[in-house]
This record gives structure tokens, sequence and C-alpha cells, in this order.
């Protein structure tokens, strides 16, 4: 959980946000939809400065959907079951069929 804060006259008061129901495929999307919008406000300005927004922008987007595809695959592989190296039934099927 993580917690922001905002100063009011003399107290601070803690504002949390959930991040426990994190959805990895629609941060995905998400992260995928913004980097289209991206490149589509990339090819549209002729300002410098906002070229340069935007290569940054792109830069980010890319590296953030890189890092959650990682992670997405790191947890596919993590739910398939492996067989052991020395399985029994690899030494059956190599007895079998041999």
């Amino acid at each position: 959980m993580r917690a922001n804060y905002h100063q009011s006259v003399s107290q601070f008061t803690p504002i949390t946000e959930d991040l426990s129901t994190f959805d990895l495929k629609d941060s995905i999307e998400k992260t995928r939809q913004a980097l289209e919008i991206a490149y589509a406000g990339f090819d549209n300005v002729i300002e410098q400065d906002l070229i340069d927004s935007y290569i940054y922008e792109i830069n980010s987007l890319s590296k953030r959907y890189e890092h959650l595809t990682s992670l997405a695959t790191t947890q596919a592989e993590n739910t398939v079951p492996k067989l052991y190296q020395h399985s029994p039934i690899k030494a059956l099927v190599s007895h079998v069929f041999g």
C-alpha cells in the first residue's frame, strides 16, 4: 500500500491507494494504448520542445511496457508446473520409446 500526503493548514492527512489489486493485463493494455497515443502525438507535432517531450514519453512508456511484459512472462512461467530433471515419466518414456 502506498500513502500520499497532502498538506492542510497545520496537519498531514494520509491518502491511501490500494495497490494490492494490481491487474497486470490491464496495466499492459493501458500502457500499450498510451504508447500508441504518444506515437500519434509525435507524428503530428512540429515544435522542437514537443518533439523532445514525445521522445521522452515514448522512451518511458516503452521501458514500462517491456518491464510489464517481462513480469507477465515470469508469472506465466511460474504458473506452469515443470517436470523434475530426473522425472520418472521421462525415464519411462525414454525406456519405452528408446
